[in-house]
């Protein structure tokens, strides 16, 4: 884990599981099925282990960023019901038709990851290390925010009327009288 004034940083592991299914347009699925925190020793697209009709993949290693001003997030992330580590894959023109993008524990930059239609983003339980790290992180940066809501100016409904001879506030105006 590497400390800077921009932010913090831990690599992790991406497991991604190739399947063959039942499909009429597609022969197979590729799905990110778990987060390995720290370094990784095996080189990209590692098998790690293969069973009737599927292949488990060491994907690659992916950094994972914590900056101060998104620290909302985290804790929204942390205190959700499953907190969680999004793996964000993208399809390619190569044999194998995918490559791993990255991971993020932010939940909104997974949201503009799933706006773009082109990457396939897999929300995994968040591993004990990878908690342990974002909640001490949280905790030395996160400053709660008092919400506010902006009250709007009280419209002046006399201030676009049409103002005609005889009525109130018409000989304040600058008219000239045509007999």
């Amino acid at each position: 884990m590497a400390v800077s004034v921009q932010g913090e940083r831990m690599m992790v592991g991406v497991v991604v599981e190739h399947r063959r299914i039942d499909h009429p347009w597609q022969s197979h699925r590729w799905q990110a099925v778990d987060v390995l925190p720290g370094e990784v020793s095996a080189a990209d697209w590692t098998v790690l282990g293969q069973g009737e009709g599927w292949v488990r993949y060491l994907a690659g290693a992916a950094e994972l960023s914590l900056f101060p001003g998104e620290c909302e997030t985290y804790a929204y992330n942390l205190q959700s019901r499953e907190p969680a580590i999004y793996v964000v894959l993208r399809k390619t023109d190569d044999a194998r038709g995918i490559k791993l993008l990255g991971a993020t524990v932010d939940p909104g930059e997974s949201h503009a990851h799933a706006d773009t239609g082109d990457d396939l983003v897999e929300a995994l339980p968040l591993p004990g290390p990878v908690r342990d790290w974002m909640e001490a992180f949280v905790a030395v940066h996160y400053v709660e925010r008092t919400k506010w809501k902006r009250k709007r100016d009280r419209a002046d409904p006399e201030a676009m009327a049409i103002r005609t001879p005889g009525q109130r506030g018409y000989e304040d105006a600058d008219y000239e009288d045509e007999d």
